[in-house]
């Protein structure tokens, strides 16, 4: 199937969440006690809701986008690739910057999207968090009545399942088998939060996130069994 996708239809994407407020102090006090009912069910017996509020940014209910990247690859020579990055302090305005672009790119049913594992986090907590803003739902996110083989989401975990649902494995893990050079950086996933809410360093989140568009393109590209990207090849847009 992958070899009859064209890569140039393909939208890769990647997205940084947060919890929605600083502290739990600031969190409404309603959302307070649905985050004490839903934090009781993974933290610790002598940890409360507020120890375990960090978290809260993996679910759409709690927090917020802050940078949603993607990368497009040229349809004139596909060893190019182009990446923009859409973040803002109002989460709202990077949205609607967002969908304004992809119902641009999305104009035929041979056009994709794709993300490492963005079946299960990426796309239904965009969705979710269009929804939640007021926006309305683009035609390629908008699942509702559609057939399975109408569904134009590609996940670079779910083809590497190969149908074992149990197995999890990072985007970091399949870099590394798959001998894709990714840049030492000083940030991972876990600190994204603090880098945010702490240190107000978004742009310094924003190239981590690009980092990882890049690298699910080239993991992509692997699956094809083709070349991987040169660095000199990337293009970086505003």
């Amino acid at each position: 199937m992958l070899s009859t996708i064209k890569i140039d239809n393909i939208l890769f994407l990647d997205i940084e969440t947060v919890p929605a407020c600083k502290s739990f102090d600031e969190v409404p006090e309603a959302l307070q006690k649905l985050w004490d009912k839903k934090s009781s069910h993974f933290r610790e017996a002598d940890q409360v809701a507020k120890d375990v509020y960090q978290r809260a940014g993996i679910y759409a209910e709690f927090g917020k986008i802050i940078c949603i990247s993607v990368g497009i690859i040229n349809s004139k020579n596909a060893t190019k690739l182009r990446l923009k990055s859409f973040y803002n302090e109002d989460e709202k305005v990077l949205l609607n910057d967002f969908i304004n672009m992809l119902n641009k790119f999305y104009t035929r049913d041979d056009q994709f999207l794709c993300a490492h594992n963005g079946k299960e986090f990426d796309f239904p907590y965009i969705s979710r968090r269009l929804l939640i803003n007021g926006l309305q739902l683009p035609k390629i996110l908008d699942l509702a009545g559609k057939k399975p083989w109408e569904n134009r989401h590609l996940d670079t975990l779910e083809l590497w399942k190969f149908g074992d649902y149990k197995n999890y494995t990072s985007l970091e893990l399949l870099a590394t088998i798959f001998n894709i050079p990714t840049p030492k950086d000083d940030i991972d996933g876990s600190m994204v939060c603090d880098i945010y809410w702490q240190n107000k360093e978004l742009e310094r989140i924003v190239r981590y996130c690009e980092k990882d568009v890049v690298a699910i393109v080239q993991l992509f590209r692997r699956y094809r069994g083709e070349e991987l990207i040169l660095d000199s090849d990337i293009e970086i847009v505003g």
